[in-house]
């Protein structure tokens, strides 16, 4: 099994900076795409940005120019800076990795964190 953790939520003002942090730990041979999910009250997750292990990257248009990504692959871990939040930002940040356990050639599977929460005061 993988678990994911995250932190670094919180709250902030409009226009302040966030850095969120999430490792990933357990049974892992190979972790290839990261990214951040994010869902608002009464609203469906959507993607914020994904990473894949070889750094190619794919914002959402809501952020990009203000979130930036990054990831430790030696450490199994993924960062997402966030700059010039918005109130609209606020929603509960999840971390998702799809990993594989058993090897090379293991079916991979999708694993999520638990959440933090943002909340941007306006």
């Amino acid at each position: 099994q993988v678990q994911l953790v995250e932190s670094g939520g919180g709250l902030v003002q409009a226009g302040g900076s966030l850095r969120l942090f999430c490792a990933a730990s357990g049974s892992i041979y190979r972790i290839d795409d990261m990214g951040w999910y994010r869902q608002a009250p009464g609203k469906q997750r959507e993607l914020v940005v994904a990473i894949t292990r070889g750094g190619s990257t794919n914002y959402a248009d809501s952020v990009k120019g203000r979130f930036t990504i990054s990831r430790d692959n030696a450490k199994n871990t993924v960062y997402l800076q966030m700059n010039s939040l918005k109130p609209e930002d606020t929603a509960v940040y999840y971390c998702n990795a799809e990993a594989k356990v058993a090897g090379p050639w293991s079916t991979p599977y999708n694993y999520w964190g638990q959440g933090t929460q943002v909340t941007v005061s306006s």
